[in-house]
């Protein structure tokens, strides 16, 4: 299994060969274990960067679906009281609150798989409305989204006071008014944080509309994909690889996809074999440097295989049931 231990060599190499210092962060993806960019990570930046002190140049290696906005924004700050110039290297992906973490960085390094996303954020709220079927799950309610059903009414030729006002409270029936206040409130937040920080990276100002606009709206989905050629065109700072760096970020890259099993979906039967019982600890993020080494966060537990009579339509039948006793879930430093 891959390792910290492995992987300590690779980031040296990549630092030498960026003439800065490297902090890896990762965000797995795995099914039915993933993870996302959250406040708690802030304290564990901290004492890496501590123990980095300020310096030139930093390279955030940066993997991600994405997460908490504001998160993102403290990360990005924070990063930048360290340091004189800030890249973000993405070896696949930095979607959602990873592109606006890219923003805010003096240049972008993507490989040329590596995707950038839309940052139009999905409110999660408690007055959030029921998914249909799964009715103690609550369904993230998209700002571009609900914004998209307004100015449909007006494009499909909707105008008169009554018509409109209907249409809003309709939507006030589906979605609660106080969720829709947040909506809007945040589409204008990622929008006044996006400009703050593209000032590092581009000094003009329509410019910086017209790549706001797009990566807010205009690109139609949260599920649109952006690569290196078309972040360039949209004006952001995109450098190559050079074919060394390709690499060694290609080699971190497949050392963390192995230890997360980012390509493996989360399966206890697999897990359990033909045990009756098994202790797990599965790693589902990290953030390594060279210097403070390694925090991973972690799910610790029990996986107890139990058999129990169950009623169906052709009567009593015998059926497999896994009980899951997770003790621990949390950051940890593990090297």
């Amino acid at each position: 299994m891959s390792s910290y231990k492995s992987r300590k060599s690779t980031l040296k190499a990549i630092a030498e060969s960026r003439d800065s210092t490297v902090i890896s962060y990762v965000t797995g993806d795995r099914r039915q274990l993933e993870t996302q960019i959250s406040p708690e990570i802030i304290d564990l930046f901290v004492e890496h960067l501590d123990d980095i002190g300020p310096t030139k140049k930093i390279s955030l290696l940066l993997y991600t679906n994405g997460g908490d906005t504001a998160a993102a924004w403290r990360l990005v700050n924070l990063l930048h009281t360290f340091c004189d110039e800030l890249e973000v290297i993405i070896t696949a992906k930095a979607l959602s609150a990873g592109t606006l973490i890219s923003l805010g960085a003096n240049k972008i390094v993507m490989t040329k798989q590596a995707a950038l996303g839309p940052i139009d954020p999905s409110i999660n709220h408690p007055l959030n409305p029921l998914i249909p079927n799964a009715p103690h799950v609550k369904a993230p309610v998209s700002v571009e989204a609900i914004r998209g059903y307004l100015d449909a009414a007006t494009e499909l030729g909707i105008k008169d006071a009554s018509s409109l006002t209907q249409i809003l409270v309709d939507l006030s029936n589906k979605v609660h008014p106080l969720v829709l206040g947040q909506i809007f409130r945040s589409r204008e937040q990622i929008r006044f944080l996006a400009k703050k920080l593209l000032k590092r990276q581009v000094d003009d100002e329509q410019k910086t509309k017209e790549i706001i606009d797009f990566l807010c709206a205009e690109s139609g989905s949260h599920d649109y994909t952006i690569n290196r050629r078309e972040a360039r065109e949209l004006g952001l700072n995109i450098e190559n690889p050079s074919e060394e760096l390709y690499g060694l970020l290609r080699k971190l890259h497949l050392s963390y996809v192995d230890e997360l099993k980012l390509l493996e979906p989360y399966d206890p039967y697999s897990l359990l074999g033909a045990n009756q019982t098994t202790d797990y600890t599965l790693p589902r993020a990290a953030i390594e440097s060279v210097k403070t080494g390694s925090h991973k966060f972690l799910s610790e537990g029990t996986l107890t295989k139990t058999v129990t009579q169950q009623v169906g339509p052709a009567g009593p039948f015998m059926q497999d049931m896994i009980n899951d006793n997770r003790r621990f879930e949390g950051w940890r430093k593990t090297s």
